[in-house]
C-alpha cells in the first residue's frame, strides 16, 4: 500500500518534473519572441520619427520664397542631402 502510493507519488513528481521543463522552454521562447518584437518596434518607430523629419523638411523647403529655377535646384540639393542622410542612418543602425 505505502509502495504504491510512493510510486504514484513519484510519477506525478516526474510528471511535474516534465511539465516545468516545458513551461521553462516556453517562457524562454516568449521571451526571445518579445525581445524580436519591441526590437522590431523601435526600428519602427525610428523609421517614423526619420519620415516625421523628412515631411519637416519638406514642408520648410517648400515654404522658402525663391524664383522658379533656384527651387528646383534647392529641393534637388536637399532633396540628394536628405537621401544621404537616410543612407548614413540605414549604415549607422546596422
Amino acid at each position: 500500500m505505502i509502495h504504491e502510493e510512493l510510486q504514484q507519488t513519484e510519477k506525478l513528481a516526474i510528471q511535474v518534473g516534465c511539465k516545468l521543463q516545458q513551461l521553462e522552454q516556453e517562457n524562454q521562447s516568449l521571451k526571445e519572441d518579445l525581445f524580436s518584437l519591441r526590437t522590431k518596434l523601435e526600428d519602427k518607430e525610428r523609421s517614423l520619427e526619420d519620415f516625421k523629419n523628412q515631411i519637416k523638411i519638406a514642408k520648410l523647403v517648400n515654404s522658402i520664397p525663391v524664383e522658379d529655377m533656384e527651387s528646383a535646384e534647392l529641393r534637388e540639393k536637399i532633396n540628394n542631402y536628405i537621401k544621404e542622410i537616410d543612407n548614413i542612418i540605414a549604415y549607422l543602425s546596422e
